[in-house]
């Protein structure tokens, strides 16, 4: 930035130049740009590097540290880099300028006049007036500016005489407005906390006067660290936030927030600036949103309370028990069959987020998962196959957040075809020979059920001649085959038909029925055979058929003499049967009265005699003990006599 055009001011108390006017018209003041006019970060300038700074101590002239003869009155004064002031602050903010220098007096010297700068500067010392006790003052004193912003200073002095007011700070400045010894400088691009300085001399006393400048800016970036993606249930959780930038430090306080509950509030300390918090896990903090805040108070200021909140960052909980689940299989499974497997836990939170794992090998199972409340229970069909024959591991795994538990149980698969049961006919005459065989597959024994003592063998023979008990009878073959400790048993079973002719004994058909008539009877009469045989049994007299079955009651038309056949395609039996009906006997009236009067008399001559004997029994007893009475009252008086006076 090219520096504003010097301007040039006379005293109004001298007619001369004044000694601001001589000093500028030697020395070459240029744009606060540092060295060979490099304009530096922080807007801040210097002299030029071709002229080391004078300065002015009393009654002698130093330049670049070497100290010169002592010359005229004893002036202290220092001259230092006057770069930007301001006048009568107001506190706006204005766009952002940057540095100039700009003197009261500032005017290009010649080349030649630094050869007389010593004569000069002694002269400078010479005509500057003692002036009282002036003092330099800034307004404001205080300003909190965002960051990037501007401000106006104002830069004052007290001095009767006309003053050299100036500004030191690395910041850009440029001057606003100037007056009767007050500057206004407008300070922008402000980056960061300064303290600028106004100056001003007032003949050869220099004072000074600070602005206490205060950048806040928002934070840069604020992150709520990661959560765990699942955090268990009565575990300490520890939350941390990490802020970056943010000013002034002092004002900046870190929250952290579940929901709107407010866990902690610490002090921002450090870059980045970190916040923490332990939690507890429970069960209610399952969904619940985190957050970090960064609040900006400023209040004191009188600019307001700013708060900026990180994204949420929700926690999962959970609860899996220390426990296996429970794993319902069956420890073998046959080729071709399949069998259903079930497994459980309870004590699960949330248990509809639990996964479940069931495979047998490395085949996962197709699984069917019903939820409850805290529990679940998984089902899963495993099918035995002719390629997963042999022992496999079955394994049910329950995943929740972090953790898992699983069960496992050892699965057989086998193979076990059942035994071969022929017979050489399964339907045959009474009298044939018939061959009974029993055979095992490959590595298997079998064993014939007619010969239970016969050892385990791959095959069984027998042979039976047919009779009419062999009908209906049943022929089994049992193999045995022993998988992981368990002996399995197979059986096939035949039954043999032997065809006979009508049978029609004694002990089916009795031949005599002999039942008193008006009683309840049941009449049995049964023909075997193979095949079975139709029974008739009819009365000889009129063919009527016998009553076969339950007679209620039995009537006296029953009686008489049946012819029974029994009939088949394989021959014909008969067999006579005879009913006999019995009538009861029946009295005549006076036959009734006599037979009633004679049990009467009976029964009273019975009664006489009963009281009798009670009677005779009664004087017994009673003359027993008068004669024991008289006994004892003898041998009484016996002892009396005998007893001396």
């Amino acid at each position: 930035m090219r520096p504003p055009p010097p301007v040039a001011r006379s005293s109004p108390l001298l007619s001369p130049p004044g000694p601001a006017a001589l000093l500028a018209s030697v020395w070459k003041f240029r744009p606060c740009h540092g060295q060979r006019g490099r304009t530096t970060r922080s807007g801040g300038h210097s002299l030029s590097p071709e002229m080391p700074e004078p300065s002015l101590r009393r009654g002698r002239l130093e330049v670049s540290g070497k100290a010169a003869p002592p010359l005229g009155p004893p002036r202290p004064a220092v001259i230092k880099n006057p770069c930007a002031l301001r006048a009568p602050v107001r506190s706006e903010r204005l766009s952002p300028p940057r540095c100039s220098l700009r003197t009261a007096q500032a005017a290009m010297a010649p080349a030649g006049a630094l050869s007389e700068l010593p004569l000069l500067l002694a002269l400078l010392g010479a005509l500057l007036p003692e002036p009282g006790d002036a003092q330099t003052s800034v307004f404001p004193t205080e300003a909190t500016l965002p960051r990037g912003g501007s401000v106006l200073v104002n830069c004052s002095s007290t001095c009767e005489e006309e003053a050299f007011l100036g500004l030191e700070t690395p910041l850009t400045k440029e001057e606003r407005d100037t007056g009767h010894n007050w500057m206004v400088f407008e300070l922008s691009d402000v980056e960061e906390d300064s303290k600028p300085m106004c100056f001003s001399i007032c003949g050869s006393k220099q004072t000074t006067a600070r602005i206490s400048i205060t950048v806040y800016r928002f934070p840069e970036h604020m992150e709520l660290l990661p959560l765990p993606p699942w955090q268990p249930v009565g575990e300490n959780l520890t939350l941390k936030c990490h802020v970056w930038g943010g000013a002034p430090r002092a004002q900046l306080t870190l929250v952290l927030l579940r929901g709107e509950e407010e866990l902690s509030r610490q002090p921002a300390v450090g870059e980045p600036a970190e916040g923490t918090a332990t939690v507890l896990a429970g069960r209610g903090d399952n969904g619940a949103n985190f957050t970090c805040r960064a609040e900006l108070d400023l209040r004191p200021q009188g600019l307001g309370f700013f708060q900026n909140t990180s994204a949420p960052r929700q926690l999962r909980t959970f609860v899996l028990p220390m426990t296996s689940p429970q794993l319902e299989t069956p420890r073998i499974l046959e080729v071709g069959t399949s069998e259903k497997v079930v497994c459980s836990m309870g004590g699960l939170f949330p248990a509809s987020e639990a996964q479940v794992h069931l495979a047998l090998g490395d085949h996962r199972l197709n699984t069917t998962v019903t939820y409850n409340e805290d529990s679940l229970s998984a089902t899963a069909w495993v099918e035995g196959t002719a390629e997963n024959k042999g022992d496999h591991l079955l394994v049910c795994a329950i995943m929740l957040g972090n953790q898992s538990q699983e069960s496992w149980r050892n699965l057989t698969v086998y193979s076990f075809p059942a035994p071969n049961l022929t017979l050489s006919e399964q339907e045959v005459s009474e009298g044939t020979q018939v061959e009974v065989a029993c055979e095992a597959s490959a590595g298997l024994r079998v064993r014939l059920s007619v010969a239970p003592a016969e050892p385990w063998a791959p095959s069984v023979q027998f042979l039976l001649n047919a009779t009419a008990e062999d009908n209906g009878r049943h022929f089994s073959c049992s193999a045995a085959l022993e998988v992981a400790g368990h002996v399995l048993y197979k059986n096939q079973t035949k039954e043999l038909r032997v065809l006979y002719g009508p049978r029609l004994d004694e002990s089916d058909c009795l031949g005599n029925w002999t039942w008193p008539e008006e009683t309840n009877q049941n009449l049995s009469c049964q023909a075997w055979g193979n095949p079975v045989p139709r029974l008739t049994c009819l009365r000889e007299t009129d063919r009527a058929p016998l009553p076969i079955g339950d007679l209620r009651p039995v009537k006296k038309q029953y009686e008489g003499t049946y012819l029974c056949k029994a009939e088949s395609p394989r021959g014909a039996v008969t067999r006579k049967v005879f009913l006999t009906v019995l009538i009861p006997c029946v009295l005549p009236a006076a036959r009734k009265n006599v037979l009633i009067i004679v049990l009467l008399t009976a029964g009273a001559i019975l009664g006489a005699v009963v009281v009798a004997i009670c009677l005779y029994n009664r004087q017994r007893k009673i003359k027993i003990y008068k004669l024991l009475k008289a006994q004892e009252a003898a041998a009484l008086k016996l002892k009396t006599q005998a007893t001396p006076p």
